[in-house]
Formats: C-alpha cells, sequence, structure tokens
C-alpha cells in the first residue's frame, strides 16, 4: 500500500501517521480518541485509502457512564469552552468598534486581555474608562459557522452598576444585512440584564412581527436574588417549532408561533452565540450612568452547544 493514506472526518478521533504508509511490512497507526462526554455511544469512520481504492472502517466508543456535562435529556455535546486556557482560542472572535456603533451605547469595544480576559476557568469580560473613554469586549463563538437548533447554555456571573447591561445572545450567521436586514433575520436573546435594574434578567425573541413590543409572547423576565453575586446558568433550547429560555432550568419564555412565514420564524438557518458588557445605551442608559461602577466585570464560568443525535 505504497503512498497509503488514512484520514477520519470525525474531530474526537486524531490518527498518526496519516500518510506515507507502505505495503512493504506491516504499518502501524496510532488512533486516539478524546474522552465521551454524553451518556450515549457514538461511531466515527476512518478511512483508508490508496489509489484508487477506498476502505472504511467504523469504530464506536462507549457512553460516558455519567454526563460530564450535564447534556439536557435527548442533546449530546457538540461544542463547549471551559475555558481551562490562559487565552481565548480560535473559535472566538473578538469586535472592535467605536462608541456608538449600536444602541447609542457609550463603550468601545476593543480587543486584548484588558477586555478579555481568561483566568483561572473563566472568561471575564472587563469594561472599565481610561483617558475619558470606556472600553469593553464582545467575543462571537463560531461566527462563520454558527449552528442550527440545539441547546445553548452558559454559567454567568453578572456585573453590578447603572450602566453596565450584559448580555448573552445569538444573531445569524453569514447574514447579509443589507438584503436580509434586522430585525427581520432574527436575534434571540438569551440573557440580558441592566444594572439599573439589578438581577432582573430577561430573554427576547425578535423579528420582524416583534420586536421589542415587550408582549408576554417575546419577552419574558426573572427576579434572581443573586445574579450579580453568583453564577447562574441561562440557556435556551431551540427546535424547528421552538425557542425556550431558561435560567437555572426554570422556563421563564417559550416562544411557538403557529405562523411559519419569516416574519414570525426567521429562525431556521445557523445562529453563533455572542458575549458582551455594554455601557449606557438605549437600554442600559436608560436611567443614566454611574461612573463609579467602573470597572465592573461579567465572568462566564462556561459555553456549551448540545445537539440531538442524528437518526
Amino acid at each position: 500500500m505504497s503512498g497509503g493514506l488514512v484520514s477520519t472526518p470525525d474531530s474526537w478521533l486524531a490518527v498518526s501517521p496519516t500518510s506515507g504508509l507502505s505495503s512493504g511490512g506491516a504499518a502501524q497507526i496510532t488512533v486516539t480518541a478524546a474522552a465521551n462526554p454524553n451518556t450515549s455511544s457514538r461511531s466515527a469512520s476512518l478511512v483508508f485509502a490508496a489509489g484508487t481504492v477506498r476502505k472504511t472502517v467504523v469504530v464506536t466508543q462507549e457512553a460516558a457512564t455519567t454526563d460530564k456535562y450535564d447534556a439536557p435529556a435527548g442533546y449530546d455535546l457538540v461544542w463547549h469552552d471551559e475555558f481551562d486556557g490562559n487565552s481565548l482560542g480560535s473559535d472566538w472572535t473578538e469586535e472592535e468598534k467605536p462608541a456608538g456603533w449600536v444602541n447609542n451605547e457609550l463603550q468601545n469595544y476593543i480587543q486584548g486581555t484588558s477586555v478579555n480576559e481568561v483566568k483561572d476557568g473563566h472568561l471575564l469580560i472587563h469594561c472599565y474608562q481610561e483617558g475619558g473613554k470606556v472600553y469593553s469586549g464582545r467575543v462571537y463563538a463560531k461566527v462563520k459557522e454558527g449552528w442550527t437548533y440545539g441547546y445553548f447554555e452558559a454559567r454567568i456571573k453578572l456585573p453590578s452598576g447603572k450602566g453596565t447591561w450584559p448580555a448573552f445572545w445569538m444573531m445569524p450567521a453569514n447574514n447579509n444585512f443589507s438584503t436580509n436586514p434586522w430585525p427581520g433575520c432574527g436575534e434571540i436573546d438569551i440573557m440580558e440584564e441592566v444594572g439599573a435594574d439589578p438581577n432582573i434578567v430577561s430573554a427576547t425573541v425578535h423579528c420582524n412581527k416583534y420586536n421589542n413590543g415587550n408582549t408576554p409572547t417575546e419577552h419574558g423576565t426573572l427576579k434572581v436574588p443573586t445574579a450579580e453575586s453568583d453564577y447562574h446558568v441561562y440557556a435556551c433550547e431551540w427546535t424547528a417549532s421552538k425557542l425556550e429560555f431558561f435560567v437555572d432550568g426554570k422556563s421563564i419564555l417559550k416562544y411557538e408561533p403557529t405562523d411559519r412565514s419569516k416574519d414570525f420564524w426567521p429562525f431556521n438557518v445557523p445562529f453563533y452565540p455572542i458575549l458582551n458588557l455594554a455601557w449606557g445605551g438605549s437600554w442600559g442608559g436608560y436611567k443614566g450612568v454611574d461612573a463609579s461602577a467602573l470597572p465592573a466585570t461579567m465572568s462566564v464560568d462556561y459555553v456549551r452547544v448540545f445537539q440531538k443525535p442524528t437518526p
């Protein structure tokens, strides 16, 4: 099998070597599998090739005894970041935009560890004032790919102070805003809080039919007395028919329109998660801002994405 190749399309398998296999003797390859975080078994393919000959071997990995990442029933973990390193990985994109870019917000979004710091197993998004300007961070996960449907969750401790506006939300990947403008393109707000109304968290759906109307159909709130002093899990289950939002497993909003037209339901394309900490703006600053609240930090323990296995 001179010049033979071996490959796998499955990211949880690693193969070495992947080329140079020869029929002159017994070829040895090493296949390494990442630990299975799910309570169901999973399969992957190894593809051997030599010239025009192809051979596929399917390998199966046993299920984990317990689910390391607490997957919701019927879901498997497909992506996560536990922020175990000392910097954001390549799956993340850092925004860079001046004050006033959106919602009349006062912060300048910049890149780097002064605003997006990974430390002690957490992503710390800092907002601070320097030289008369306010700086903060906004980051995107898998901005070019996103996911269509799934269970999206993050464990977050919110900042405090009038003027803060932290958020965990989602927007459509690769959207052309000139031909598919907001809000018709859709927006999924899993968690927002404004420091002027401390410990009141909300979830909101935006589309052409429902956009900042604050009706119970599109907007849900919950008083979480320790939102600014402790970590809580904010999540959204997104299927082909509904968006349901949770705080620590408690449902606070369920959007399930019977009309499936785009005005009601643009949520059938990939969306990507966003984490940011805004300062002031149309909502964050609706009662003014208190500069003494700065610096402020939004602390994220993890972000996880689960999806149902393909039949």
